[in-house]
């Protein structure tokens, strides 16, 4: 039984008594909202993971891919991207590979983490496709499901299906006229596949077999964003507008079968269409955890799209977004090494952070609140506990010593907390008042 249907019908299980604790939240609460869709908790029923709640009112969740490409192909790497993205904080992983053994990628990636794990079967059928007999085009459809399941059955907790590209959706991108095109991996491969055969999606056409498949191994779905804009000037057009209202319908159906649904939403969106886009997310598949990817609010900063999307995680924190897929400094330009990880998932967790302060300070701001006292204080080993990153911050500053143990180089002998700690609050008040 999946966690939605245990929800529905009362039942409060581990993994949602396990969420409650962590957000400090009522297990109740928790139910409800798994119930209703508001609240999902990716959590495949083949295999023990970490309990991850995404959705109302909870922490916004930052979700690091990783994978392999057809340039580079190196398992060892992957598994340290891993490793080093739940070192930083990352809250799940999506395995996106597209060379070498995919199953045995999966798999070996599976068995060497608890995080919730994610992935796009489509991935896998269009390179087996292309591996075969050339081209994305020559996708069986009977394929696209088979993989679907046996990514099901290795343990896969959410994943990105490309259901609603169909036809209608295809010709408002035809009229569209877009700069930055369709840039959607996956969507690419569905889209290509149809125009060529001059068919409905066979992912749209056969959703309940979907929702079988997913029902049966509890997998959360990632109701993937096929016509998301790869540039500013497209964003919010009419064929993303097309698709969502699309999505929306499929999330009813998903509830009805007790499924459990996120949606996501753009990548490339400038910052004063990020609460427009939520809004219209929330209202159009009613309350589904909404998954934004980045996003990227300017085009011009490559080298440095973890800093932007950083930027973009804040908004969408601020506007009800719930899980945010990090970028990397390597975006748009190469494969993410080790440390390109590591700093989008940094990058990717302060902005989300900030977002959440904003929505409750009280909250989701009680580090925030010690590290004044701390400051205040002058106490640099209760500022390093309440860091997000203690062990960089300890770093910076025993590198540059100060020659006072209480202060750091920046003032030294001139630190204005020191100068007010000496003499403006010893000061006798009676003093001021007179």
């Amino acid at each position: 039984m999946t966690q939605m249907l245990e929800a529905m019908r009362g039942n409060i299980t581990e993994a949602m008594k396990a969420v409650a604790a962590d957000e400090q939240l009522d297990p109740e609460y928790i139910r409800k909202m798994v119930a209703k869709g508001y609240i999902a908790i990716p959590d495949n029923n083949q295999r023990e993971t970490v309990a991850v709640g995404i959705g109302e009112n909870l922490r916004t969740k930052v979700n690091a891919t990783i994978g392999t490409s057809t340039d580079i192909n190196d398992l060892d790497m992957e598994l340290e991207k891993a490793k080093v993205a739940e070192e930083a904080g990352a809250d799940t992983l999506m395995e996106l590979s597209i060379g070498g053994d995919l199953d045995n990628i999966r798999r070996t990636v599976l068995a060497n983490t608890k995080k919730p794990v994610g992935s796009v079967p489509i991935y896998q059928t269009a390179v087996e496709a292309i591996e075969k007999e050339g081209s994305a085009i020559y996708m069986e459809p009977d394929d696209m499901l088979k993989n679907i399941e046996k990514q099901a059955k290795d343990g896969i907790d959410f994943m990105a299906i490309h259901c609603s590209v169909n036809r209608e959706t295809l010709k408002r991108l035809k009229r569209e006229g877009r700069k930055g095109g369709l840039v959607s991996r996956g969507g690419s491969f569905i889209s290509s596949w149809m125009v060529h055969h001059d068919v409905e999606n066979p992912l749209y056409e056969n959703y309940d077999q979907i929702l079988d498949i997913v029902e049966e191994y509890d997998v959360c779905l990632s109701m993937a964003n096929a016509m998301r804009a790869g540039a500013l000037t497209d964003s919010t057009d009419r064929a993303q507008i097309q698709e969502l209202i699309v999505l929306g319908e499929l999330v009813d159906r998903a509830r009805e079968r007790g499924v459990q649904t996120i949606v996501e939403g753009p990548g490339h969106i400038p910052i004063n269409e990020i609460e427009t886009n939520i809004n219209i997310q929330k209202k159009m598949c009613k309350n589904a955890p909404f998954y934004m990817l980045g996003p990227i609010v300017t085009d011009i900063a490559p080298a440095y799209d973890h800093i932007v999307s950083a930027i973009g995680a804040a908004q969408c924190a601020r506007y009800g977004a719930n899980f945010i897929c990090y970028v990397t400094p390597a975006e748009h330009l190469a494969l993410p090494g080790v440390e390109d990880v590591r700093e989008g998932v940094i990058a990717t967790r302060i902005g989300a952070h900030a977002g959440d302060l904003a929505v409750d300070m009280e909250r989701f701001g009680q580090e925030d609140i010690k590290m004044a006292d701390a400051r205040k204080q002058l106490n640099w080993e209760d500022q390093y506990a309440h860091a997000l990153f203690p062990e960089d911050a300890r770093a910076i500053r025993d590198k540059r010593p100060p020659e006072a143990d209480d202060t750091c180089t920046m003032c030294g002998n001139y630190c204005a907390i020191k100068i007010v700690n000496q003499w403006l609050d010893k000061a006798d008040k009676e003093a001021f008042d007179n």
